[in-house]
């Protein structure tokens, strides 16, 4: 051996990269990079009230005129794509963490809802779709006869 100690050396610095490799792998497997764009994008909160449900979806960057939302029975389904930013000339990328791509989502709600009175609007990325309950699936009081 030439230098002593250096058989140590390259032991002790394979464990370390394989240390790192293995540290970035369960960053990875946490951070969520997994899932596919299509499943994490966008972000979707629902909740009902007796008469309907309210769902509010993170679309920033995203032209509401693209974005189709279809509903069947307690389904409701929402696409579309946000486009890919164009770099001006001589432009590079340092650091790109908003994804791009098209999406699709798909949603179980809490009831029936009736697809031709859904309303929806767009305001500062946030896109707001209230879905009302179908007439025949809300709860009805029932009158007690007595003698």
């Amino acid at each position: 051996m030439l230098i002593p100690g250096f058989r140590e050396f390259d032991w002790m610095q394979d464990v370390r990269l394989e240390l790192d490799r293995m540290q970035r792998e369960v960053g990875r497997l946490f951070s969520g990079t997994s899932i596919p764009y299509s499943q994490r994008f966008p972000a979707i909160n629902v909740w009902s009230k007796e008469d309907n449900v309210l769902v509010t979806v993170e679309v920033p960057g995203v032209d509401p005129k693209k974005i189709d939302i279809s509903v069947e029975g307690d389904v409701m389904t929402l696409s579309g794509s946000r486009v890919h930013e164009e770099l001006g000339e001589g432009e590079i990328y340092h650091r790109q963490e908003r994804p791009h791509g098209s999406f699709r989502k798909s949603v179980r709600l809490p009831f029936r809802a009736d697809g031709n009175k859904v309303e929806a609007s767009y305001q500062n990325g946030i896109l707001t779709i209230k879905l009302p309950r179908v007439e025949s699936d809300k709860p009805r009081k029932i009158a007690i006869k007595s003698e």
